[in-house]
C-alpha cells in the first residue's frame, strides 16, 4: 500500500523532549514508516538529566532489545542490575533458582554515558530530524484537537504542524499543561540526595538498598567505576540534614548496616538532590496528544522505575498509534484510546502502591508479611524481585499463592 501524503502536516508525529522516552518513541515509530521530529529544549545534544536514579529495571530489557542497545550498552560499561535489600528482618537477595534461568536483569548506568546514546541512535535513524533548541510554547489546535506545536528556536519562533503530539517532556510537561491535561498529585514524605563515588566496593559487585522503615538508601554501581549513592529520609530530617549537608550525606551512609566503605572512597560529584520531589499521574491522552514516560507519571524515585517505565510506555505508544500517525488508518483516536487503557493497566497498580508508602509510613502488615518472608525464602525473594523489576503487577505480587506461601514460612520462623 503507497503511504499516502500527510496533507497540512510537517511530519506525522512531532516529539517534545530527546530524553529516554522520546528518543525511544522516536526510533521506533520512525522504524515503522512514522516521520517524526524530535524536540530538545537545550541546544547540546550531549546533556542529560542529573537527577536520577541511573536504574534501568528488568521490564524495560526487551524494550532495549528491540532498539539494539544492548550491546552498545554493554561496550560503554553498563552494570547488570542485581539486588540485594537489607531489612530488619535480614537481606534479601533474589538468586536464580537451581538449575533454573538466570533472573532477569536491566542495567545501571550513567545518564551522562545513557542520554547521549539514546539520542544519538535517535538522529542517526532515518525518518527522524532531531531539533536541538526547540522549546515547546504552546500547541496548535483546530476544531478541539491538537494538530500542532508552536517551537521558540534559535531562528525565532516556529509552528510544526503533526498528527499527533507526544509529550516527553518530564513531570512537568510543558505539552501537557498546554493540553489542559489535569494533573493528579500525591505528596512525597521524603526527600533525597545523592552523589558519585569511585572506589566504593559493594558485596559481589551487586546493587544495595536499605529499607530503615521509613527512611531508604541505595548504592548502585554504574559504568566506568562509578557508585551512585542516595539518601531518601524522612523530612522530618530535612532542616538538620540541610545544616551540613556533606556531613549529614556521610553521617547518614556510615551509619547504615553493613554500611559501604564511604570514608574510603572518593566523591567525584557534587551532592544533589530534591527536597519536595511530589509523584503525578496524568491522562495519558488527549485528543492530538499523547503522554509517555515521566509526562504521564511520575513515580517515587525510591523504586528506581522512572527510566523503565519511559522505555515501556514509548513502546507501548507506538505499537497502539504507528500505523495510524502514518495516515494508513484514520482511526488515531481509537489508537490513542488502546494506548491509555494498556497505559492504565499496567501502571496503575503499582503508582497507587508508591503513592501510599511515599507518605513515609512503617510497613504495614502486608508488606512485613512479604518482607520478612523474602528475607527468609529464596523463592519469594525472587518473587519480591520480579515485582520490583516491574515484570509482575501488586494482583500477582500478593496473589493468595504467595501470601500462603509467606505466612508458612514466617509460621516456622514463629514471628514477622
Amino acid at each position: 500500500m503507497t503511504k499516502p501524503e500527510s496533507a497540512g502536516h510537517d511530519y506525522d508525529v512531532v516529539i517534545s523532549g530527546s530524553g529516554l522516552a522520546g528518543s525511544a518513541a522516536a526510533i521506533l515509530l520512525a522504524r515503522r514508516g512514522v516521520r517524526v521530529a524530535l524536540l530538545e529544549r537545550r541546544s547540546d545534544p550531549e546533556a542529560y538529566k542529573v537527577l536520577c536514579t541511573h536504574s534501568i529495571t528488568a521490564n524495560a530489557y526487551p524494550v532495549l532489545d528491540e532498539l539494539g542497545l544492548v550491546p552498545a550498552l554493554e561496550e560503554a560499561g553498563a552494570v547488570r542490575n542485581d539486588a540485594r535489600w537489607h531489612t530488619r528482618w535480614g537481606w534479601i537477595e533474589p538468586k536464580a533458582a537451581p538449575e533454573g534461568p538466570e533472573l532477569p536483569h536491566g542495567y545501571n548506568v550513567r545518564r551522562s554515558t545513557l542520554d547521549p546514546l539514546i539520542r544519538s541512535l535517535a538522529a542517526e535513524t532515518s525518518g527522524v530530524d532531531l531539533l536541538l533548541g526547540h522549546r515547546v510554547t504552546g500547541l496548535v489546535r483546530e476544531a478541539g484537537r491538537t494538530v500542532g506545536v508552536r517551537a521558540s528556536t534559535p531562528q525565532g519562533e516556529r509552528e510544526i504542524r503533526a498528527r499527533l503530539v507526544v509529550g516527553a517532556d518530564g513531570k512537568d510537561s510543558a505539552v501537557a499543561k498546554f493540553a489542559g491535561v489535569p494533573t493528579k498529585r500525591y505528596e512525597n514524605g521524603r526527600f533525597g540526595y545523592l552523589a558519585h563515588f569511585r572506589g566504593l566496593p559493594l558485596p559481589g559487585g551487586i546493587g544495595q538498598a536499605w529499607f530503615l522503615d521509613p527512611d531508604m538508601a541505595y548504592a548502585f554501581p554504574n559504568d566506568d567505576g562509578v557508585t551512585v549513592l542516595a539518601a531518601l529520609p524522612d523530612k522530618k530530617w530535612l532542616p538538620a540534614f540541610k545544616e551540613d549537608l556533606e556531613g549529614s550525606f556521610l553521617e547518614f551512609f556510615r551509619a547504615l548496616p553493613e554500611a559501604p566503605p564511604i570514608d574510603s572512597a572518593k566523591r567525584v560529584s557534587k551532592i544533589i538532590g530534591t527536597v519536595d520531589y511530589p509523584l503525578h499521574t496524568r491522562r495519558p491522552t488527549a485528543p492530538g496528544v499523547a503522554l509517555i514516560g515521566d509526562a504521564a507519571l511520575t513515580s517515587d524515585p525510591l523504586w528506581g522505575v522512572g527510566c523503565g517505565w519511559a522505555l515501556q510506555t514509548a513502546q507501548w505508544l507506538t505499537d497502539a498509534v504507528a500505523p495510524a500517525a502514518t495516515g494508513l488508518r484514520e482511526d488515531l483516536d481509537a489508537s490513542l484510546t488502546a494506548y491509555a487503557r494498556t497505559h492504565r493497566r499496567r501502571l496503575t497498580g503499582h503508582q497507587q502502591l508508591a503513592a501510599d508508602y511515599a507518605k513515609s509510613r512503617p510497613f504495614k502488615a502486608m508488606e512485613r508479611l512479604m518482607f520478612s518472608a523474602a528475607a527468609r525464602d529464596t523463592a519469594l525473594a525472587r518473587h519480591m524481585y520480579l515485582f520490583a523489576a516491574r515484570l509482575i503487577g501488586p494482583l500477582r505480587f500478593l496473589s493468595p499463592v504467595a501470601v500462603v506461601r509467606a505466612l508458612v514460612v514466617n509460621v516456622r520462623r514463629r514471628s514477622y
